[in-house]
């Protein structure tokens, strides 16, 4: 699945000063204790983002699981098929950490046989295409649940699967597609299962073939689940231990820290380096930062707004690197929200809301520079040949004035301090199609917490609104509340509620090294959070994954800067690296995933 590439908060250093008490340091920890630096060589202690707690390790991600740390993790173990990413300093297919060693498209792109390298699981017995058709089956029956899942993409656009023997497989499409977002965004969603230990229904059940019906396929699919709803049994349970990745975990606690260790029975091209990775939770970024200092971090990150504290790490055996990200920052509208919905469905109300975010005082000020506005789909942080002039240009420029123009100029009148519709109906000059008569503007996100950044951001955007009318009410919660709390619904449903969602604070999307907009634009898209629809941009969407052409990229970059499925707002570095000097062997990957497996001491530092 692409996952949601969802924020790594960072806050503001609370409390300066390189010697800190041992016990403030301690009371940071989410588990109450810290690893230290001065631990053998073969060990590194990476710093997790503050409050943002890995909660799942099944390589298939459900909505509620989206968080980049936990695919990291899960890759660590179970590897891709095709593993797409820009580890090596460029996004391209990194072979040495992939299950395929081939993948060969036929003439007419219509289907695809894959080779699969000599490998094996822990247990010993060999990676199969066997392997490949239960992933295949167990997502097939079970698409709706499946955070990866776009109406008509993966698995709705593969036909047909066909065992050849037991290292190649062909998969069939139901058309023609580009074999570069085959390959790239559909390919790189499949993750080799260990059938021999996974087909079954309970633990106590017998391993058979269920997946290859859709009624037993469902019941592998809960079993799995529920299993991995169990945090505390990670480092236990039998199921977690049959990888065919560089590392296999030691210890998951359900306050976040985790420690993987390197699988000696490992024989990928991607062999790891250190021994032993451990993953630590902070509560705040001040405990971070602190620890940091102090030296009990090998790999963390500064906030942008003590980039001034870049010298002292320098001087103090790190390096400071900036971690750009493939990505764009948006808060979805809930379109479904029965208050504000009608609304939202309203291009000129979106208009009005747009031009009143300044996107590049933010990235100036709130962010010390530390980002770049965001004027559309396509990720504007890189060069890139996919942003269209009008998404460059940016459409829809900060201007107060043009936003209180349109809503004036569509019916809505300022009472009490607050615009109100008093011009029910869907003229030109009314409020729009189910806007009723003293609707009040008023809109309320659900932002992620843990972050001085966000919440600065969040309260600049409050004051923008307001000064045309608009109020913004701004509710907080941890990352992983923010995306159960905000799912797809129904106007029905309880959980409809939500009006405007916020998971950003690193990026709010990390996309596949083809930035196609299916899963989050398109009408069923798996991460079409705010159900935003439109059939002339399901079009456009169409084309941009089986056509090969620039054209069709620009042309779905342009229509999404003019349409606002989203508010834009400004992409941010994934995060400002601290680096413990003689830490080496990687590039810092632009889709956000760490890869532990490629990280090397090389006698300096450590």
């Amino acid at each position: 699945m692409p996952p949601v590439r969802t924020a790594a908060p960072r806050r503001r250093l609370l409390a300066a000063g390189a010697a800190l008490a041992a016990g403030a340091l301690l009371a940071g920890c989410a588990n109450g204790s810290t690893s230290s630096s001065s631990a053998a060589t073969d060990s590194i202690d990476y710093a997790l983002p503050a409050s943002f707690t890995p909660n799942w390790i099944l390589p298939i991600g459900t909505a509620s699981h989206l968080n980049t740390n936990n695919v990291s993790i899960a890759e660590t173990m179970w590897e891709p098929l095709v593993a797409y990413d820009g580890s090596t300093g460029a996004v391209a297919w990194n072979k040495k950490s992939s299950v395929a060693t081939a993948a060969d498209f036929a003439k007419d792109d219509r289907s695809v046989t894959v080779t699969l390298g000599d490998r094996h699981w822990s247990d010993g017995k060999p990676v199969t295409s066997r392997d490949v058709e239960f992933w295949y089956n167990v997502i097939k029956a079970n698409k709706a649940q499946w955070a990866g899942y776009s109406e008509g993409k993966a698995p709705d656009d593969w036909t047909s699967f066909k065992t050849i023997d037991a290292h190649h497989f062909t998969l069939t499409f139901d058309k023609a597609y580009s074999p570069q977002w085959m390959l790239a965004n559909q390919l790189s969603l499949i993750h080799p299962l260990p059938q021999h230990a996974w087909d079954r229904s309970g633990a106590s059940a017998p391993v058979g073939d269920l997946d290859r019906t859709p009624a037993g396929a469902q019941k592998v699919w809960n079993f799995l689940n529920t299993a991995a709803g169990n945090i505390s049994g990670y480092a236990t349970d039998p199921l977690w231990k049959v990888v065919d990745g560089p590392y296999t975990v030691k210890s998951f606690s359900t306050s976040g820290r985790v420690t993987l260790t390197a699988d000696p029975h490992y024989d990928g091209g991607d062999r790891p380096g250190i021994r032993t990775v451990n993953l630590l939770p902070f509560t705040t970024p001040a405990a971070e930062e602190n620890a940091l200092r102090s030296g009990q971090v090998d790999y963390g990150y500064l906030d942008t707004g003590d980039l001034g504290l870049k010298s002292y790490f320098t001087d103090h055996g790190f390096d400071v690197k900036p971690w750009t990200g493939w990505a764009v920052t948006y808060m979805p509208y809930n379109f479904q929200n029965p208050a504000m919905g009608p609304v939202f469905r309203q291009l000129y109300a979106r208009q009005a809301i747009q031009y009143a975010i300044d996107q590049p005082t933010l990235s100036k000020v709130i962010f010390n520079g530390t980002a770049v506005p965001t004027y559309g789909p396509v990720p504007q942080a890189q060069v890139s040949q996919f942003v269209s002039p009008t998404q460059r240009r940016n459409p829809y420029p900060y201007s107060p004035d043009k936003a209180r123009a349109l809503l004036a100029e569509h019916g809505w009148t300022e009472r009490g301090g607050v615009l109100r519709c008093t011009a029910p109906g869907s003229g030109a000059h009314q409020c729009g199609a189910g806007v009723a008569a003293g609707t009040e503007f008023r809109m309320q996100v659900l932002s992620q917490s843990g972050s001085t950044v966000t919440d600065n951001m969040m309260a600049a955007i409050q004051s923008s609104l307001d000064e045309v009318g608009i109020k913004f009410d701004i509710k907080t919660a941890p990352v992983n509340s923010v995306l159960a709390q905000t799912p797809q619904c129904k106007p029905s449903d309880a959980v409809c509620k939500w009006q405007l969602s916020f998971f950003g604070t690193a990026g709010s999307w990390y996309f596949p090294a083809y930035a196609t907009g299916d899963a989050l634009f398109q009408s069923g898209g798996g991460s079409n959070f705010g159900q935003y629809a439109d059939p002339a941009v399901d079009k456009l969407i169409s084309a941009t994954t089986t056509s090969d052409s620039t054209q069709a990229m620009l042309d779905y970059s342009a229509a999404l800067a003019k349409e606002l499925p989203v508010v834009w707002l400004p992409e941010p570095d994934y995060q400002i690296s601290v680096i413990r000097k003689g830490l080496g062997g990687f590039a810092q990957d632009s889709l956000a995933n760490f890869h532990p497996a490629m990280w090397k001491w090389t006698g300096a530092g450590k």
